[in-house]
């Protein structure tokens, strides 16, 4: 990540990718042994879904400071912080994406059973809602992005210089 930039969407498919790969061979290796792959809570949806409305009321926030048009100020320090919790909402989604993501390959070869296929619904639910709190990290980054100034061209400067 360079500092200029922030966080990068290949960054996001990477984390991604790791997290479904451990977590595929995790979860194997669990059913393997005589368990099920883990059902997820309808708890996590509602955690994601405030996680993520809450980094954009942040993200939104912080912009309207920068642009002029907050109605109060806002130290440095909090944009700041905004912006590492939209990274990290970034990263977490992310990895949460491929995390529900391995559990449902797992129940891919079963899905002609009604059973498993009630489970993977559950699944493909939070995944889609890990996809969105990434997006929601991502889009606060953007809105915590300091817009460089406007360079003056250098025969401008010449005619500064010599007046």
């Amino acid at each position: 990540m360079r500092p200029r930039e922030g966080l990068r969407v290949t960054t996001l498919v990477i984390v991604a990718l790791v997290a479904l790969i451990v977590g595929w061979v995790g979860t194997k290796w669990w059913v393997s042994s005589g368990h099920f792959v883990p059902d997820p809570g309808w708890v996590g949806l509602v955690v994601m879904a405030f996680l993520g409305a809450g980094v954009l009321i942040a993200g939104s926030q912080v912009k309207q400071v920068r642009d002029g048009r907050g109605l109060t100020s806002m130290s440095p320090m909090r944009a700041a912080r905004t912006l590492v919790l939209g990274q990290a909402a970034a990263l977490t989604g992310a990895a949460l994406t491929g995390w529900y993501g391995s559990n449902a390959l797992l129940l891919m070869p079963d899905i002609d059973v009604e059973s498993q296929l009630a489970r993977l619904w559950p699944l493909l639910a939070h995944m889609a809602l890990a996809i969105l709190l990434a997006v929601a990290g991502m889009v606060a980054q953007s809105m915590c992005r300091i817009k460089p100034p406007k360079r003056k061209d250098d025969n401008e400067d010449d005619d500064e210089d010599r007046g």
